[in-house]
């Protein structure tokens, strides 16, 4: 029993889903894949092609492993909501990049419910699947993200946008603006902070949004009132309230030239207000919106490293991405594109 998920690329709303706001993500073409059986026996066998890795480990006992942690946290999540399965062999295989913020971790959650979902026949649709994984990293994995990942690996395509309000969990699929593809390159750069510095900025955001009186930054209805919040507050919530209208503004219907126009506004606003940025994503950036056949270009994922993502006129990316490596890498920053994937790595 095999089945697949894939990674996920968010074009506007980032730092949003965990203020209860408004997302933009699609999915990549690289997958995650898991197959497993049952194997009679008393334990639990999982082993990660790519990482080389194995692990063993019973339902009264979370592995050591971390990355067998994401698919303990899939079975006990299974396990509370009144399903335990029995010892399985799962054999885990991807191609989606891992620690370049395009949510390897919600492809592997996602697969791994999925080939349960089939192999025993549960009755869990998409949205139930993503609920679960969420809850399987929360509470299993240690970070406490938001939904948008989750929900992107389990009903997103590459083809579409999946508009998500990330409170109400009302979407709507969304055709990517007319004649344009998408390309991801990574930076090259690690993101050693991201976790520690996201949960800063969600503990920062949690409290602008009490000193604001409001449940969560997706409530202020008054951007003014923002700027009587403190420093770094009040950028905090800047960034949040201003990406959560330009998510809103892109699914209006409008053309590429004015969604990439939001896109670079979202990166001016991540590094200037939300301050997730580096001075490789911005060279990055700076060198995909220069481009003339791309329309806009961000940083993408939590930040402090990782990817960025540009929106291009169709048929243009393999050749943009080639260029701005070239140009990128005379500074020995080890970039590498990552989507399309039908161009070779390199660096």
């Amino acid at each position: 029993m095999s089945t697949e998920a894939p990674g996920r690329v968010n074009l506007l709303g980032e730092h949003t889903d965990y203020n209860d706001g408004y997302v933009l993500p699609t999915a990549i073409p690289q997958t995650t894949s898991v197959s497993l059986r049952e194997n009679g026996g008393k334990q639990f066998s999982v082993y990660a092609a790519e990482l080389a890795q194995a692990a063993k480990f019973a339902m009264e006992s979370a592995p050591h492993e971390h990355f067998a942690s994401y698919v303990y946290g899939c079975l006990r999540e299974l396990r509370d909501h009144s399903f335990e399965a029995p010892p399985l062999d799962i054999y885990i295989s991807s191609r989606v990049p891992i620690g370049v913020g395009l949510s390897s971790s919600a492809a592997l959650e996602v697969a791994t419910l999925r080939a349960l979902r089939q192999l025993f026949n549960l009755t869990l649709d998409d949205v139930a699947i993503a609920q679960l994984a969420q809850g399987a990293e929360i509470r299993y994995a240690g970070v406490n993200c938001g939904i948008m990942d989750q929900m992107a690996s389990s009903l997103a395509d590459t083809r579409s946008m999946l508009f998500l309000d990330t409170r109400t969990l009302q979407r709507r699929v969304l055709a990517l603006p007319a004649r344009t593809e998408i390309l991801v390159i990574d930076s090259g750069v690690a993101r050693s902070l991201a976790a520690s510095k996201y949960n800063e900025r969600r503990a920062e955001c949690e409290q602008a949004a009490q000193l604001l009186g409001v449940k969560a930054l997706r409530d202020v209805s008054n951007a003014a009132a923002i700027e009587k919040l403190p420093q770094p507050l009040r950028r905090r919530a800047r960034h949040v309230v201003s990406e959560n209208n330009r998510v809103l503004r892109a699914v209006e219907s409008i053309d590429a030239a004015s969604f990439g126009q939001l896109m670079n506004a979202s990166h001016r606003s991540l590094r200037d207000n939300y301050e997730v940025s580096i001075r490789q994503l911005d060279r990055l950036v700076e060198l995909l919106q220069s481009q003339s056949a791309v329309h806009g270009a961000r940083l993408t994922g939590a930040g402090f490293g990782g990817a960025c993502v540009a929106l291009c006129v169709e048929g243009e990316a393999r050749a943009i991405g080639e260029r701005v490596l070239d140009e990128y890498n005379t500074a020995a920053q080890q970039g590498r594109i990552l989507v399309p994937p039908s161009i070779d790595s390199r660096v």
